[in-house]
């Protein structure tokens, strides 16, 4: 139990010492998708979000220009994660299947922040076995780092002599439209539902 609570509360601290100086909730925005937008992004987001070149389950090398051909929700975490990934990347495939519902077709994107186990079997594997669209990436420690500076994700590794080591990280899901890049972010107490209605709305204002 020590190791989990510990590893939690770190993250929980890098979080909101860390990764929440770029976020802050508002009302909206005064970009084409104001209504649109349940959050403000520091710097109108321009800062988040860009090219990024990764391995897919195939052990082919991808770019973004590959992997986000239609509106996409990317997450970033690790195969070993014992509780916080499942649930987020879990949440994550729901949504998409409420958007498919509605006739919107969106794609869940998991990448890892743990290459040296992660390779590309098993993550997707892990995509795959949560959402038949659902596309896993890895890559070498210098990609999933420059993939995670790009879209500002936080992540450290505990002791690696452990086999079993977590991994503490940001847990933010991030929309992505092909369009337009990086246009809104998802805290992990969204509900499937109220993502899929957000979601849906910049798709339709896209």
């Amino acid at each position: 139990m020590t190791r989990i609570i510990a590893p939690v509360a770190a993250l929980v601290a890098a979080i909101f010492i860390g990764v929440l100086v770029w976020f802050s909730v508002s009302g909206g925005t005064d970009t084409a998708f104001g209504q649109c937008n349940a959050t403000q992004v520091a710097g109108d987001g321009n800062e988040i979000g860009g090219p990024f070149e990764l391995v897919n389950a195939q052990g082919e090398t991808v770019t973004d220009a590959d992997v986000i051909t239609e509106p996409s929700l990317i997450y970033f975490g690790y195969t070993f994660c014992p509780d916080v990934c499942p649930l987020d990347t879990a949440r994550n495939a729901e949504a998409v299947d409420v958007l498919a519902e509605r006739g919107m077709s969106v794609t869940p994107v998991f990448i890892t922040i743990d290459p040296e186990r992660d390779t590309p079997e098993l993550v997707g594997d892990f995509a795959y076995n949560l959402h038949e669209k659902m596309i896993g990436l890895t890559g070498t420690p210098e990609q999933t780092d420059a993939a995670s500076k790009t879209y500002r994700t936080y992540y450290k590794a505990h002791d690696k002599s452990d086999e079993f080591y977590l991994v503490d990280h940001s847990t933010f899901t991030y929309l992505v439209l092909p369009e337009h890049g990086f246009v809104e972010f998802f805290r992990r107490d969204v509900s499937a539902e109220t993502m899929a209605d957000r979601v849906a709305c910049f798709v339709e204002n896209a």
